[in-house]
């Protein structure tokens, strides 16, 4: 449904240029969820946002049912923007503060004309009641509710489109623990009563495990592995997903030993990125042809594909 082809996002500074997203390619299938995955500022939400257009890439194909939105303007964006849907991190910022719940839910088929009148509202309410909220909670504002609803509130208005593509941006991460499974189970739900797909952006593999069904690994604006969920997790191929999978903590007391892959050093800035593979100043396998040539991803198994020279 959604093919992305070395994708970039450059951004002019003062002291040269910051790439924030550096070829990055990957498709989506309908019904399918795929995790990007890494660490902050590595350019997983820049990615989000670029496919949605919501800046514009520097380099790259986008194409959307095989159509190639890649340079369409902002007229011409408008019946793909039906089809394409975000849910952002922070609920509270993305919503209208001035705005009451229920027109919050059905501005966007005002805007696209889907609806109005007692048709709008009977949509509306559906909605409330699809994602979990009571309709009489319509006439709050967004400030009068909890986290987790905020967000169903979110949910709901990317629902109000019927979109087939849903981009949730670090969409659970600011909440609770037990919220945030609620909310994982109900995009889930989602997921499979109405065919959407969705691209889960998160830095908490562990989250990302529970609801893809094929996990990207993003280093420093590049994909660095990419393939099924269980070939990530049981048989990660790069230094760096062996890191972040180090990292997820086991529920098991009888595990407290468990080896740690621990990671030397920072994140190198994307203004001054490395030569070689980007990730070789804090890989503890490096050798020298990693300081001097990037690797490029390949497949190493079927449907796996990582960016290494030692695999």
């Amino acid at each position: 449904m959604l093919e992305v082809e070395r994708l970039s996002k450059s951004y002019p500074i003062r002291s040269g240029v910051l790439t924030a997203v550096d070829g990055v390619s990957f498709t989506i299938g309908k019904g399918e969820t795929l995790g990007l995955v890494g660490e902050s500022g590595c350019g997983k939400t820049t990615v989000g946002k670029t496919v949605l257009k919501l800046q514009e890439p520097t380099a790259g194909v986008i194409r959307l049912n095989g159509e190639d939105i890649t340079h369409l303007n902002t007229r011409q964006m408008r019946p793909y923007r039906r089809k394409m849907q975000i849910i952002f991190q922070d609920p509270f910022s993305s919503l209208n503060p001035r705005m009451r719940a229920g027109h919050v839910v059905g501005e966007p088929m005002t805007v696209h004309g889907i609806a109005s009148g007692s048709e709008w509202r009977d949509r509306v309410v559906a909605l409330f009641e699809r994602v979990g909220l009571r309709p009489d909670q319509m006439r709050r504002y967004p400030h009068e509710f909890s986290g987790g609803q905020r967000q169903r509130l979110a949910i709901a208005r990317a629902l109000s489109v019927n979109p087939e593509l849903i981009i949730a941006d670090e969409s659970v991460s600011a909440l609770d623990v037990s919220i945030q499974a609620s909310v994982i189970n109900l995009l889930m739900d989602l997921q499979r009563d109405y065919g959407l797909s969705f691209l889960f952006i998160a830095h908490d593999i562990a989250v990302v495990e529970h609801i893809s069904h094929r996990i990207a690994v993003m280093y420093l604006g590049k994909i660095v592995e990419i393939g099924d969920r269980s070939a990530i997790l049981t048989a990660p191929q790069h230094p760096y997903t062996q890191a972040l999978l180090s990292a997820v903590p086991v529920p098991d007391p009888k595990a407290r030993n468990k080896a740690r892959m621990v990671l030397k050093g920072e994140t190198p800035s994307p203004v001054n990125r490395p030569s070689g593979c980007k990730f070789h100043p804090r890989c503890p396998f490096a050798v020298e042809r990693c300081r001097m040539e990037e690797p490029v991803l390949r497949e190493v198994r079927a449907g796996h594909a990582a960016a290494c020279h030692l695999r």
